[in-house]
């Protein structure tokens, strides 16, 4: 256990530069303090099986370090969540070795009113392979996978696989660019000196262009519903108003 959290603060400090000594990162980070949290947590939760107390602990660590890990996630060696505050990562997710997430991400799963009963045990959150970097704000959400070393840009909605090494940006995430080799050297907020900016940039450009076309053409439906409309009504009324005109009586 002591050799697992050595290695935890060790991976802390080399991925973020405002990490001075291990006595700041055991002191002052909530990433090192919700893992200690969730490890105990984890343990009452599949090996113990108290799992009301797990969930209450769960809770509690919540509270202290505005991150919330559910008792019954699967998380490998030297997760780091940078800032923390708002990450969510729910039951069934599965996090790999040497992944970092940022402020208010979401490791959620969909539908989650909907047949509740039958939702209950099977998969429903996403899986995070090695290496992954995910952005502040994003949202990964469902039984989805992203692959190793992949990159989640900020405050992308994530709804399908990610092939590894690949960069995902946008809502819905799309693909922007895929490495041909991984990358060893760790890439702090997913991004290197060598991103293709410009190509980001045209690939927000077409989104937003074609939900400009979305809009218009959610426009034209909407004017077309209300002629359709306004000719019924016209109809209706007509027909009411010769049902009311009497006959003529014959002379």
């Amino acid at each position: 256990i002591a050799m697992s959290i050595r290695q935890e603060i060790h991976s802390i400090m080399q991925r973020d530069p405002a990490a001075k000594s291990w006595l700041e990162v055991i002191l002052c980070y909530p990433s090192f303090h919700a893992l200690l949290w969730y490890r105990l947590n984890h343990w009452l939760w599949t090996r113990v099986r108290f799992r009301i107390v797990a969930r209450m602990l769960s809770q509690i660590a919540q509270f202290f370090t505005g991150i919330e890990i559910h008792p019954g996630a699967l998380i490998g060696k030297n997760l780091f969540i940078d800032h923390g505050t708002g990450v969510v990562i729910g039951e069934t997710t599965v996090i790999g070795d040497n992944v970092t997430l940022y402020q208010s991400v979401t490791l959620g799963g969909v539908r989650p009113s909907e047949q509740a009963g039958n939702v209950a045990n099977p998969k429903r959150h996403p899986t995070l392979c090695d290496g992954v970097i995910v952005g502040a704000g994003a949202k990964i959400l469902g039984n989805i996978t992203i692959g190793e070393n992949a990159r989640v840009g900020a405050n992308a909605v994530v709804l399908g696989d990610v092939i590894p090494h690949a960069t995902v940006v946008g809502v819905p995430a799309v693909v922007v660019r895929v490495n041909d080799t991984a990358v060893d050297d760790f890439m702090p907020y997913g991004c290197d000196d060598d991103v293709d900016c410009e190509q980001c940039v045209e690939s927000l450009i077409e989104i937003r262009k074609e939900m400009e076309r979305y809009r218009n053409r959610i426009r034209q439906l909407e004017k077309s519903l209300l002629a359709k409309k306004a000719s019924s009504t016209k109809t209706t009324a007509k027909k009411v108003s010769a049902k009311k005109v009497p006959a003529k009586k014959p002379d």
